[in-house]
């Protein structure tokens, strides 16, 4: 089992590096100066010049490619001299322990996502980190619905095969995966925070956090929640409900789930005791997936809804040609996805001793 996860680690590594060598080369090669960027309508010549120098701007475009690895790394190195890029400037970095080999330093950090360009010199790390929690609440919630009503319909649609009730649950569910979010959203936001707005008391936009009506503070707003909530959860909640439904209709036709009924085991009897475990691989592996792209942003549902999370902030950046905050909360979300995988496919092992550790 050791090996096993060393190995899944291990090649997670690697895909992360895949990651982070697209996202440096796929953004460098887009049209425009950064530090003009950075500038915008305030530049001058010397100032280009500085800016260039300060962030390696000037160097070729592999010797900035190896001081973004140097960056994003937990362990990096850096020059003693004040006027080269790698300068262990302790304002920059958040170091958390240094060595010395040689005249290079080495420092343990938190990975360096550098400053965005229109926010002041914020670090794109605090920006993902004001706006990561609410996301992350988001995603929980609607994966959690996902989950709760995708496996109970699921398990009663393979108990009630081709009866009235089965047909209803794979309507409704392929209408679930064929509208497209964006569309979802609207169709909610209109009809329950808009139409029926007297009734449900939802409004059409907000946040998890919101302004009081006297500017006095902050206050967690729950019912934003619930439509976007809803809306992100659909199309997981469809996906689940097939793929339970499925394998749960696989597993009963096995032998052993024969010879259980042959013992007098009833439906339920047999469901919770021998049925439902094994047929929860593939549905994990779905879970798995949605989940790391709700954690991804849910970019359309969190901009139309205005729920300030990654995804709206990923809009924004894209319109203001802000690139160290995408290329930050794209490396964010290639790193979530890595580590759900890598998590899932340890927890299969458990699941189901089947599944060899080779």
């Amino acid at each position: 089992m050791f090996q096993y996860i060393i190995n899944k680690i291990f090649y997670g590594f690697l895909t992360l590096l895949g990651v982070i060598t697209v996202i440096f080369f796929l953004f460098n090669v887009l049209p425009g100066d950064p530090a003009r960027m950075m500038l915008d309508q305030r530049e001058d010549t010397q100032q280009l010049e500085a800016i260039r120098k300060k962030y390696g701007f000037d160097k070729p475009v592999f010797v900035q490619y190896l001081y973004y690895l140097n960056d994003v790394s937990p362990i990096s190195f850096h020059s003693s001299s004040e006027e080269n890029y790698t300068y262990l400037d302790k304002k920059k970095y958040n170091i958390i322990a240094v060595g010395t080999i040689g005249g290079a330093s080495i420092a343990l950090k938190t990975p360096y996502l550098r400053q965005s360009f229109q926010k002041n010199g914020k670090n794109v790390s605090e920006v993902i980190n004001e706006t990561m929690p609410n996301t992350f609440v988001l995603a929980i919630s609607a994966i959690s619905i996902a989950i709760l009503l995708g496996l109970f319909l699921g398990v009663m649609s393979a108990i009630f095969k081709d009866t009235l009730f089965d047909r209803v649950i794979a309507l409704i569910s392929t209408l679930g995966m064929s509208v497209p979010s964006f569309f979802s959203a609207i169709l909610f936001a209109w009809l329950f925070g808009f139409v029926l707005h007297d009734i449900t008391g939802l409004e059409m936009t907000g946040s998890l956090y919101e302004v009081d009506n006297f500017g006095e503070g902050m206050h967690i707003k729950w019912s934003n929640l619930i439509l976007p909530a809803l809306v992100l959860g659909i199309r997981p909640l469809a996906v689940v409900i097939q793929l339970m439904r499925n394998s749960l209709l696989e597993v009963l036709s096995q032998d052993y789930i024969r010879t259980a009924k042959a013992k007098g085991l009833n439906t339920f009897q047999i469901i919770k005791n021998h049925a439902f475990k094994n047929s929860l691989n593939p549905v994990i592996t779905a879970i798995s997936g949605w989940f790391a792209s709700m954690l991804a942003g849910a970019v359309f549902v969190e901009y139309i809804f205005n729920w300030n999370g990654l995804g709206k902030e990923i809009v924004n950046s894209l319109n203001t040609l802000d690139l160290p905050v995408i290329m930050g909360s794209v490396l964010m979300i290639a790193t979530i996805f890595i580590f759900i995988n890598v998590l899932v496919d340890i927890i299969y092992t458990w699941l189901d001793p089947r599944v060899k550790l080779e």
